[in-house]
């Protein structure tokens, strides 16, 4: 039997990818739920916009009656939850909608998905999940250099947005132990990879490197990230959503521990080789050191030992070959990227509050 699975904020990033991931699969029919703010484009979702098992509604998770007819009408067996504000920088400069959609948000989702669970059968209702996907943000710093953040990695949030994604991720498995709602979360690396917005640091770099314009580096660089591609992420999503247990959380990481400014020289290697400039300079001459982002942390890491045991899911993309892919990807898709800075975004610095 063919699974039905609501995505929201499915014209996000990574809700983009699993939305593609999921109907080249050949076994899903995918419901994509997005508001469409600024950083959703359907642009991401052209490949597979025209697969009978795609439909796409443009609703608000906030708004609860909207929701409703989205389940009465879909009627899924699993609801797959990415609509998210995401930007620490724009968290910093407006915490307020953060607030709204990922906190009032997740709990208008999460009501509308339990009043649509307790309407059905027996074997409907145990059949269904609901995957709330998050962040390894809500974990704070990593102080130690050989820690990892695991599943049980106490929460400390630093910034707006992770404090509004540790909330969210709270009443997730309170739903789960007040009411029975069949949950799972999971705790991601950062993400990269084709259809990245482009205020996120790796986009943010190639785009302004392309540009000739100064390539702003946070302090000094040495914030250290884990990188996930994409496409390993969507693969990994949907692998807990279908074998995952219920009440479980699952951190996926892409063991990619990188310097920020590591990443921002290996961009700029990949495009002196790929388009060199036309001054024969290397582009890494356009790095700029600027102050530090607000409360910004120094570490992340993730243990993705749990999934890899339990699922069986690892990455296949290494940093070398994903940055390489993720970057040929931007000078392959100028189109893309052009308008999206033809819109109201212009490759600014976020974050300064």
């Amino acid at each position: 039997m063919m699974s039905r699975i609501l995505v929201t904020g499915g014209a996000g990033f990574i809700g983009s990818a699993v939305v593609r991931h999921l109907i080249r699969s050949e076994s899903h029919e995918v419901a994509n739920l997005d508001k469409l703010t600024y950083a959703g484009n359907l642009e991401s979702l052209a490949s597979i916009a025209d697969s009978p098992r795609y439909r796409f509604y443009q609703v608000d998770i906030c708004d609860g009656v909207a929701l409703d007819k989205v389940f009465a009408e879909f009627q899924p067996t699993a609801v797959m939850h990415l609509a998210a504000e995401s930007h620490v920088d724009r968290s910093i400069d407006g915490p307020a909608e953060f607030i709204q959609t990922n906190i009032v948000g997740t709990y208008t989702l999460l009501e509308a998905a339990r009043r649509y669970w307790s309407s059905l059968e027996p074997e409907a209702k145990g059949a269904f999940r609901f995957h709330h996907i998050s962040t390894d943000e809500v974990y704070g710093d990593l102080e130690d250099t050989d820690d990892l953040f695991t599943e049980t990695t106490p929460y400390a949030p630093s910034s707006p947005y992770s404090a509004s994604k540790a909330s969210s991720d709270h009443l997730v498995r309170a739903w789960q132990r007040t009411y029975g709602l069949p949950t799972l979360v999971t705790n991601c690396s950062n993400n990269y990879g084709p259809f990245h917005f482009p205020e996120k640091l790796i986009p943010h770099v190639i785009l302004k490197a392309l540009a000739g314009k100064p390539l702003p580096v946070y302090g000094d660089g040495s914030q250290i990230r884990d990188w996930l591609y994409v496409e390993d992420h969507a693969r990994a999503l949907v692998e807990v959503v279908t074998k995952g247990e219920v009440g479980e959380t699952y951190n996926i990481g892409g063991h990619n521990e990188k310097r920020n400014l590591e990443v921002v020289y290996a961009i700029c290697d990949l495009l002196d080789e790929l388009v060199p400039a036309a001054d024969g300079r290397s582009y890494r001459e356009l790095i700029t050191f600027v102050k530090d982002r607000p409360g910004h942390d120094r570490r992340y890491a993730i243990d993705a030992s749990k999934i890899e045991r339990e699922l069986g899911w690892v990455p296949q993309e290494s940093f070398e070959s994903g940055i390489r892919k993720t970057v040929q990807w931007y000078l392959d898709n100028r189109e893309w990227w052009q308008r999206v800075l033809n819109g109201d975004y212009r490759l600014g610095r976020l974050g300064e509050a």
